[in-house]
């Protein structure tokens, strides 16, 4: 199913003389390198199986890929795209590859699903939310009070700041 989640393994295989000739998954020339790279069933050239995002050799920097959609993902993209199950986190439905999101505090939500806790109204990019102990709140139904001040700070690096604004 092209929205399910897939881990594989990348796995290293030496070629060597002898052997049967692999076509490569990722340029579909023959492999004739020492090396080769072994990973959704299929085999690859080490410098074939890349990350579709930031382009990184994925037989480089770890010994798993993510597949989502069609695409080929190294660990952090995958994360950063569909968060770290690949389900929204508040209906925990599966996010397909294609779709708009939006994220809070490392989660990941569908746009529909973006909504304050209490009045339900989805909030949009420009709007200013509060996220309380892992809900969702719009300026307006922040706990324990009304605004803190005309002019919110946005969010800046690491900081962590009662309020934020949606990107």
């Amino acid at each position: 199913m092209v929205n399910n989640r897939v881990e594989s393994t990348a796995v290293a295989v030496t070629g060597g003389s002898g052997g049967v000739v692999r076509s490569c998954a990722g340029c579909r020339c023959r492999i004739m390198d020492r090396f080769l790279l072994f990973s959704m069933e299929r085999y690859w050239h080490t410098h074939c199986l890349k990350c579709s995002c930031c382009q990184a050799q994925l037989g480089e920097i770890g010994s798993t890929c993510f597949s989502k959609g069609g695409m080929i993902l190294c660990r952090n993209d995958y994360i950063r795209l569909f968060g770290h199950t690949g389900a929204c986190s508040a209906c925990g439905q599966s996010i397909p590859a294609s779709e708009m999101v939006m994220r809070a505090q490392g989660n990941v939500y569908h746009l529909k699903c973006f909504t304050c806790a209490t009045c339900r109204n989805r909030l949009v990019p420009g709007d200013r939310f509060h996220y309380v102990n892992g809900t969702i709140f719009c300026e307006h139904d922040r706990p324990g009070g009304g605004l803190l001040s005309s002019h919110l700070t946005p969010l800046q690096g690491n900081t962590l700041l009662p309020d934020q604004k949606v990107c």
